[in-house]
């Protein structure tokens, strides 16, 4: 994909020109210079922001892919869920996609009138909208945006979010005609089939929550049908791709970790314990053998301040435990929907609704085969892995082929898309919740490997893992009327019923 620097494009918004105006701040472009071409890489850059960086984090200790090293302190509170509002844990996420993207899309779609240029915009929409409801089920929508004309808006449920971004997809894509985008797209080149396939996986997302929430069940899952028929999806990855391994354009959860210069992150025992379990080489893409014993060894879910305790005060360093390799990030993309997704999402429809395992099992091994691609595996290691009893699709039942569908996702998200890693174990329950304590793991009673863990340290009120994260605290300032009571951790969102 064509390579663009958003530094380079806002420096064509406030430089463009030789003479300058003494009046005008060159700090800051004028409003002539605040182009819908500008604005709309702008937006893209935004969402992928929030989703590559801090939702990444977050949603990486969520998914029991990271836990904290046993020598640094920052993640103290993600490891043992000790979060609430005043943890400001989605406050930069939501004035991102509020105040940075959706205001920008807003502004293409008021300046530009290209009926191409709109379509994108409101791809763009629903996509940031999804990630909204994922994480606080709740949000402003048609109040949303006004600006002074209304700067306390409601908030709605996540059910009307998503139905009207829904519409509004449908609606867009009707009117797009014979029309070409104009505007820079690094994500996709101004590809609208590219746009459109986009479009419909996200519909595909959407679906299968509204499905697995209880929502219109027989109308979606005929739409989740017709939509894998048709067949008419993207090519490739969906991703932000315009980053590079130089200092201030590196991939920004890099760049976080490269300015902190610390690296707080290991590998979480649950993923350990399946790359092991099922003998995948993916284990060495990310994760580092441990520094004490040249082995993979896995932290416990929140048992950082109760290891020494469990080991008779012996010492539970970092070299005892296995980093995460935070480099193979430094110009990683931010993957908005990656083929490896894609493919799992209509294994799961071929197997669930349309009884059709053999379609099912060439969908799950080109899933399972893209994303050892992505990570620079050959064919034949992922061909030798498929082969693997514990992995291989053929010889199991319905409930267990689709299991083994969810646990490869999980797997293939792993430093590659872990808000969605997050919902899909919401959505399906997969990986589910072992029934032995983080101790009783530690003192070797029966565990299935891959299976998430209570944290061995959890300040969630009633116990069990994170369900979504709590409204933000700028919301609750700026707009204490409309937005909703506060929520806990352990409050499922809207379409995690199971």
């Amino acid at each position: 994909m064509k390579k663009i620097t958003i530094l380079a494009a806002l420096a064509t918004m406030v430089l463009s020109g030789c003479n300058l105006d003494i009046n005008d701040d060159p700090n800051y472009p004028s409003e002539a210079q605040v182009t819908p071409e500008k604005l709309f890489p702008s937006a893209e850059n935004a969402i992928a922001d929030a989703l590559g960086d801090q939702m990444f984090t977050y949603a990486g200790f969520f998914s029991q892919y990271f836990e904290q090293r046993p020598e640094q302190n920052q993640y103290n509170n993600l490891a043992e869920l000790h979060l609430d509002e005043g943890s400001n844990l989605f406050d930069r996420c939501y004035q991102t996609l509020y105040a940075g993207a959706l205001k920008d899309l807003q502004e293409v779609m008021a300046k530009s009138p290209n009926k191409a240029n709109h379509y994108a915009c409101t791809v763009l929409r629903a996509w940031a909208y999804q990630l909204l409801v994922d994480n606080m089920s709740d949000a402003p929508y048609s109040e949303a945006l006004k600006g002074k004309a209304n700067p306390t808006p409601k908030w709605e449920d996540g059910k009307t979010v998503l139905m009207g971004v829904l519409d509004e997809l449908d609606k867009a894509e009707a009117n797009v005609g014979g029309e070409s985008m104009t505007v820079d797209d690094p994500m996709m080149d101004k590809k609208l089939s590219q746009w459109k396939g986009f479009a419909n996986a996200l519909r595909l997302r959407i679906y299968m929550r509204f499905i697995d929430g209880g929502v219109d069940v027989a109308n979606y899952t005929q739409k989740a049908k017709d939509l894998v028929a048709a067949n008419a999806f993207f090519k490739g990855d969906i991703m932000f791709d315009v980053f590079s391994p130089v200092q201030n354009q590196y991939n920004p959860w890099y760049g976080s970790i490269f300015a902190l210069n610390a690296n707080n992150y290991v590998a979480a025992y649950p993923l350990v314990e399946y790359y092991s379990d099922t003998d995948d080489p993916r284990m060495g893409y990310a994760i580092s053998v441990t520094a004490a014993t040249g082995s993979y060894v896995g932290q416990l879910p929140g048992a950082k301040t109760t290891m020494k305790e469990w080991r008779n005060n012996q010492d539970w360093k970092n070299k005892n435990v296995s980093a995460i390799k935070f480099s193979v990030m430094k110009a990683q993309p931010i993957f908005a929907f990656t083929e490896s997704e894609l493919q799992f999402l209509l294994a799961e429809v071929q197997l669930r609704f349309n009884n059709d395992a053999a379609k099912a099992k060439a969908c799950y091994e080109q899933g399972v085969k893209a994303d050892f691609a992505w990570r620079n595996l050959k064919v034949g290691e992922a061909t030798a892995f498929l082969a693997n009893d514990k992995v291989k699709f053929d010889g199991k039942s319905v409930e267990e082929q689709l299991h083994l569908i969810y646990m490869q996702k999980w797997a293939a998200f792993f430093m590659r898309n872990h808000m969605e890693a997050w919902s899909e174990i919401r959505r399906t329950n997969v990986p589910q919740t072992s029934k032995f304590t983080a101790k009783q793991v530690f003192d070797g009673e029966g565990y299935t490997p891959g299976d998430l863990i209570v944290p061995a340290v959890n300040h969630i009120q009633v116990g069990g893992l994170a369900k979504r994260v709590p409204y933000p605290n700028h919301a609750r300032r700026l707009n204490p009327a409309q937005t909703p009571p506060e929520k806990k951790l352990s409050d499922p969102v809207f379409w995690d019923v199971k």
